[in-house]
């Protein structure tokens, strides 16, 4: 049975979150979470949270035990972009894209 939680419109590049998400995914959720507390990036926060959620979700909607639950699937999707100018010389402007993404992860339990 799988459990999913998703972050949407979180404030990173998707770029910077997959670097994160290749780390955990296919771990057991203890390794992960492990994994994540020592990463020093900012994506690694943001995807404990979400990997936390997907693990309540598991637990209170399908009664499956915390420990024999793994990473299944892990995906950093982009959302919109913000768009900004900042002023430059001689009056134009050099656009600046803020990205944002979607993170979704997916929990299963060990042997189903």
């Amino acid at each position: 049975m799988e459990a999913k939680a998703r972050t949407r419109f979180v404030r990173i590049s998707p770029q910077k979150l997959r670097l994160v998400c290749d780390l955990v995914a296919g771990k057991r959720v203890d390794q992960a979470l492990s994994i994540l507390d020592f990463t020093p990036k900012k994506a690694a926060r943001i995807l404990s949270k979400t990997l936390m959620a997907a693990v309540a979700n598991a637990r209170d909607q399908q009664n499956i035990d915390e420990d024999r639950l793994y990473v299944k699937r892990v995906t950093a999707d982009t959302g919109p972009t913000w768009k900004r100018s900042l002023p430059r010389a001689h009056m134009h402007a050099t656009p600046i894209l803020k990205r944002t993404s979607h993170v979704t992860v997916i929990v299963d339990e060990i042997g189903s």
